[in-house]
């Protein structure tokens, strides 16, 4: 067997590839993350449309308090939940190529392979998503009941210690229903539109290299992203309201579970108050999808020689 067979055949380990996708996920986090707070404000509070969100915000709370609000636990959120979802999806199809061959894994075992890597990932990294909701969301708030966190380990001992550290993981099921389903597509629906694009000579190159396989990367996140937040996006916004509702005077959250707040929303708001902020939502997964998956791609290119998705 010659060495390249030899390393071809030999997986990346998995903290590598997770601490390869963490990095990843953080350059993507840094460009996108205003839209993120943007999105938050936009499900938890009403705005006429998108830039009137984001207008108000910076014209409110200006740059680092209003639109890049929470930037640290976004930060966090990648080396929990980035670096889980993108390392554990990106391993594990690795181990199906060396097994089965990179032609002939079927587009229902990637979308399972994304399930089980955003379902973990996201239970991980839920304390990073209440605290990037809660800081997102915070300026917004009434002056008195603003919560004024100088920093996510603040947010996060806060919570702990003034509501109960089982709070940490508050909206867990909408957060994990939602990770499981945008994953699913983010990754799966990526990687099967690689292989599709790849074949098409004539749009993108051999292989799908044409402009070291942007324009591929570009069409096949793009369209992965639709598909996600289409079905993640009512989820959602039942992760980010339960996450930010207070606890009353008697230690009752506002809603007792994730179907309560569903009734609720609807029945005040009607169905469509379930994809809300949709279009933040997706001008910000768009070009996270693009930019994080490409980095991960090429970061681990440039690292160990082989591809990631």
């Amino acid at each position: 067997m010659t060495n390249s067979s030899a390393s071809a055949l030999t997986p990346i380990a998995l903290p590598t590839r997770m601490v390869l996708s963490a990095i990843a996920g953080m350059g993507a986090a840094t460009i996108c993350h205003p839209l993120d707070v943007i999105r938050v404000q936009m499900q938890t509070f009403s705005y006429r449309n998108t830039f009137h969100a984001a207008g108000s915000i910076y014209q409110n709370s200006g740059l680092q308090n209003g639109l890049y609000a929470g930037v640290s636990a976004a930060y966090l959120r990648q080396w929990l939940y980035g670096s889980c979802r993108m390392g554990l999806y990106s391993y594990l199809l690795e181990q199906q190529k060396i097994k089965h061959g990179a032609d002939n894994i079927s587009f229902g075992t990637k979308l399972g392979m994304g399930s089980i890597s955003g379902g973990i990932g996201s239970f991980v990294g839920t304390p990073s998503e209440v605290a990037l909701v809660r800081m997102a969301a915070d300026s917004k708030l009434p002056s008195e009941q603003r919560r004024n966190y100088t920093s996510v380990v603040n947010c996060l001992q806060r919570i702990a210690s003034e509501e109960g550290a089982i709070n940490l993981w508050r909206g867990a099921t909408p957060t994990v229903a939602r990770a499981t389903l945008l994953s699913s597509c983010q990754m799966g629906v990526t990687s099967q539109a690689k292989v599709y694009l790849s074949q098409k000579e004539a749009w993108f190159g051999k292989n799908g290299q044409w402009l070291g396989g942007m324009p591929m990367m570009f069409c096949a996140t793009l369209y992965s992203s639709f598909c996600a937040n289409i079905v993640a996006n009512p989820f959602d916004v039942l992760k980010s309201r339960i996450q930010q509702s207070p606890i009353g005077p008697d230690g009752k959250a506002l809603y007792s579970s994730m179907g309560d707040c569903l009734v609720t929303s609807v029945k005040q708001e009607g169905v469509f108050v379930l994809w809300r902020g949709f279009t933040p939502a997706f001008v910000k997964l768009a070009p996270y999808t693009l930019i994080s998956l490409t980095l991960l791609d090429k970061l681990t290119k440039a690292v160990t020689g082989k591809e990631a998705l």
